[in-house]
């Protein structure tokens, strides 16, 4: 008889992940994440006493990988409008995880303030920071300016209410960055 596979903690945070992925996050339960393990419920609840615990567990985990998709960009791309793209792309190819991140209430940040503060937001206000020659303070302002316009943009795509352009997409973004640095640098020239 062949030796029985041990069912990881990883592996059940991996599993919920993927019922996320192609069921919604209001899926993930100990029979999907089992199915998908093709395993029983026992090392689920092995692992997570409750399934809001295995919940939280995914999208910390998810949160992660969203950071790294946003960061991906070609040599040559513009970093900054990469960033932007990389966010719209996401909600248009992984709607149901995008809502899981987004929209779901399992996000630990409750304000903007926090979530700009979070450790997920670093390396992306960094690239930034770099880019525009700014400082952090600075940087913050034109972040939460093209953040809250880039995130309605892409809960529009998320929930299919509007068909993704990239081109069109592209000059929106331009826009709005180009209209939030120009206030940033208004306001301070007039303090």
């Amino acid at each position: 008889m062949a030796p029985k596979v041990k069912i990881t903690r990883d592996m059940i945070v991996d599993a919920a992940v993927e019922v996320a992925r192609q069921q919604g996050h209001e899926n993930i339960n100990a029979r999907t994440v089992a199915r998908q393990l093709g395993c029983s419920t026992q090392p689920v609840m092995y692992h997570f006493a409750t399934i809001d615990a295995l919940k939280r567990a995914a999208y910390g985990q998810l949160d992660g990988q969203h950071t790294e998709y946003l960061l991906r960009s070609e040599p040559e791309a513009d970093p900054l409008l990469s960033i932007g793209l990389n966010y719209l792309r996401f909600a248009v190819e992984k709607p149901l995880l995008f809502r899981f991140l987004f929209q779901s209430g399992y996000a630990a940040e409750n304000s903007v303030s926090e979530m700009i503060d979070s450790e997920e937001m670093r390396p992306i206000l960094a690239a930034m920071q770099e880019g525009l020659g700014m400082d952090a303070e600075r940087t913050r302002d034109v972040f939460v300016t093209l953040g809250l316009f880039t995130h309605g943009y892409a809960s529009i795509l998320a929930n299919h209410t509007m068909t993704f352009d990239e081109n069109l997409a592209a000059a929106r973004l331009e826009r709005a960055f180009n209209g939030a640095v120009a206030a940033v640098l208004q306001e301070e020239e007039n303090t």
